[in-house]
């Protein structure tokens, strides 16, 4: 019992410090020390206020802790030997742990593109949806502030993935790892991608932290994760993106819409 309560403890302190480090952090940075500096990548231009800012800080507890015990129950429990969790590094080649994290985001993103129009038919919406987006006017606490219920949803996938993908203890931590900094991206409230992005092929597959914005601003359309691609293929990408992209872009780097 010792033993159990002492891996929950490591899992949440571990998960509170990845919060700290790649949410506080970004959030400190763009939204106090850089503000004035920053200011022209801001996606909108006015700030949220400090009881949105509360709310978000409290749902990312809960977050985290949802996340702490899901770590635990398919590393540690008796569930474990129903999952395709590999201890042997050597079990795989090398080049698979980075290979089923990309697959990971893969299937991540076409599960919550999925779950997140679901999330937006009206009952399921106010049930279920609506707490996160309170947050009209993003910011990095956002990446983790959803109701109880959407909590357990978003983090149902690693069970699913770990039951039929193998999977070693370090790409599953690579993977949790990658996806929250893409999700603190996606919920940053400013732009910070180069400027080459936009004439590069990956402009046309990756979501950028202006997509996003989007969907909390306009409740509507760009539901895709970490790629535009299902909301390309099912034309539900806000038509004004690639705009307001521009738009973004333009005001931090001088250049003609």
């Amino acid at each position: 019992m010792q033993e159990d309560f002492e891996k929950i403890v490591r899992i949440f302190s571990i998960s509170t410090i990845r919060y700290i480090l790649f949410a506080g952090i970004p959030f400190v940075l763009y939204y106090i020390v850089l503000s004035s500096k920053s200011k022209k990548a801001k996606i909108q231009a006015r700030l949220s206020s400090k009881q949105d800012y509360k709310r978000e800080l409290v749902y990312s507890f809960q977050m985290i802790v949802v996340t702490t015990l899901i770590g635990y129950f398919i590393l540690f429990t008796p569930f474990t030997a129903y999952t395709k969790i590999y201890q042997d590094v050597n079990e795989y080649p090398i080049w698979w742990i980075f290979v089923s994290v990309l697959i990971c985001l893969i299937i991540h993103d076409t599960y919550f593109y999925w779950m997140h129009r679901l999330l937006h038919q009206p009952k399921v919406f106010r049930l279920v949806h609506l707490v996160h987006h309170k947050s009209t006017n993003p910011s990095p606490f956002t990446s983790y502030s959803f109701s109880l219920l959407e909590t357990i949803a978003e983090n149902a996938v690693i069970i699913l993935i770990v039951l039929f993908l193998p999977m070693h203890k370090l790409g599953i931590i690579l993977f949790v790892l990658v996806g929250f900094i893409i999700n603190v991206y996606g919920h940053l409230g400013y732009e910070t991608a180069p400027k080459w992005f936009r004439n590069s092929f990956l402009f046309q597959i990756i979501n950028t932290s202006v997509h996003h914005n989007l969907h909390h601003s306009k409740f509507n359309g760009n539901y895709g994760l970490y790629f535009r691609i299902w909301d390309r293929l099912c034309k539900t990408e806000n038509p004004n993106y690639v705009q307001e992209y521009d738009r973004v872009q333009s005001n931090r780097f001088g250049l003609k819409n």
